[in-house]
């Protein structure tokens, strides 16, 4: 049985760590505005003449397949049940949410550089209540790179120690990496890269917010 942990929430406030808090919480909100913003633009990009799409050695040979249960129900279901795990423990939540809102601003600078048309044939979220969030919120006309297969990915480089927790989030990137390409809602690259792009983004984390991170080191030893 693991140890209790002597770091709590009220810990985050002490010690100085209430502005390294609040510091996270402006730095989440300022990445959403970025995100907004930037999928607004692709959006009203996507609709130009001049935005088509692009032959995808993969999409090319693969079925359409409807996972859109899986893309957005599920993909809801599990940043509800990542919050609620990071903020069960108290020593995680400062890297957490910075390296999340490092990984949302990055992806929005990506996506408002990179604009090309939806490929043909990919599914069109539906009509829920879920589905019309994700529409609201533009997240079928970003493309690179995929936050599907990037933000669990993302999770799993914080958690690494605990296995049980790295496993499950690898296998959940894989899966959605799997349900986009089969949708038809990604390029490959934007899948492929995703890995890439998202363990840079982990190292500048780790450079930009040591001492979150030394926080996480201090943790109780490793899962197994």
């Amino acid at each position: 049985m693991d140890r209790q942990d002597p770091f709590t929430h009220k810990d985050i406030f002490r010690d100085g760590r209430l502005f390294s808090f609040l510091t996270a919480l402006l730095l989440l909100a300022g990445a959403y505005v970025a995100e907004h913003f930037a999928n607004l633009y692709e959006l009203e990009y996507s609709q130009r003449p001049t935005s088509v799409y692009v032959g995808d050695l993969l999409l090319d040979n693969l079925p359409v397949v409807d996972l859109n249960f899986i893309i957005i129900e599920l993909a809801f279901f599990s940043i509800v049940l990542g919050a609620a795990f990071v903020f069960s423990r108290p020593r995680y939540i400062l890297f957490s949410l910075k390296a999340v809102a490092l990984f949302i601003a990055t992806r929005a600078l990506f996506v408002s550089l990179t604009h090309v048309g939806i490929y043909p044939g990919s599914l069109d979220p539906g009509a829920g209540f879920l589905n019309g969030i994700y529409t609201y919120l533009n997240l079928q006309k970003g493309f690179f790179f995929s936050g599907h297969t990037g933000l669990p990915f993302l999770i799993a480089l914080i958690f690494w120690e605990n296995r049980r927790v790295r496993i499950t989030l690898l296998v959940l990137s894989s899966v959605f990496a799997v349900a986009v390409l089969l949708a038809h809602i990604h390029y490959s690259i934007d899948v492929l890269a995703a890995p890439f792009m998202t363990y840079g983004i982990f190292k500048i984390a780790q450079y930009l917010f040591p001492r979150d991170y030394a926080l996480i080191k201090r943790s109780e030893p490793a899962h197994r």
